[in-house]
């Protein structure tokens, strides 16, 4: 994604993630929000941000954390809310195996404590050590913790997969995390 989409994605996560008000909205049941209302609380903020620019982000983020609506009126998150948004996401069995990207700092007290929310309203895992990986290295030196979740799900612990194909649960205890995962020398995403 070139430069300026990244700054307006940026701006995009912000306000339907954490800040609807900077651009005077109100999150709707599920997240959503009418796109022209959202353009218009972006204009008013001083963000120059139009439906077509929109359509864009959603197309080309990486990380699918936006969904626009089949009707093409209105635009969502997918997850990774800090403010209370009941995302109408069904308890689901997640595999055996899940991953959680973090930095080698963290590794101590996530040993200690395990994995908490921080701030937002679930812990997110994947399905695979690539983007695990990615998420690890925007926190500083990269370490991947296998999650045990088959385990933790038959232990009475719900998940729930988000549009975008990140696993959601509310945390994840020490003794269902393996600590000898993959690194960023031995998890490199393939080459070719």
């Amino acid at each position: 994604m070139e430069r300026n989409l990244v700054h307006l994605s940026k701006f995009v996560s912000l306000v339907l993630r954490h800040q609807p008000e900077i651009a005077k909205l109100t999150l709707g049941q599920g997240g959503w929000v009418r796109i022209d209302d959202l353009v218009a609380g972006a204009k008013k903020a001083g963000v120059d941000l139009g439906p077509e620019v929109l359509r864009e982000i959603v197309e080309h983020e990486e990380r699918k954390r936006f969904t626009i609506s089949d009707d093409g009126l209105r635009i969502k998150a997918n997850y990774g809310h800090s403010l209370p948004v009941d995302l109408g996401l069904e308890p689901t069995e997640p595999p055996e195996v899940l991953f959680h990207g973090t930095a080698r700092h963290l590794v101590e007290a996530i040993r200690a404590e395990g994995i908490a929310r921080k701030g937002r309203h679930y812990v997110h895992l994947s399905s695979d050590e690539v983007t695990a990986l990615a998420v690890g290295r925007r926190h500083g030196e990269p370490v991947v913790l296998r999650i045990r979740a088959r385990a933790m799900h038959e232990d009475g612990f719900e998940f729930r997969l988000s549009e975008s194909g990140i696993w959601l649960t509310r945390s994840v205890p020490p003794h269902y995390i393996e600590f000898a995962a993959s690194t960023s020398d031995d998890a490199e995403p393939p080459r070719g």
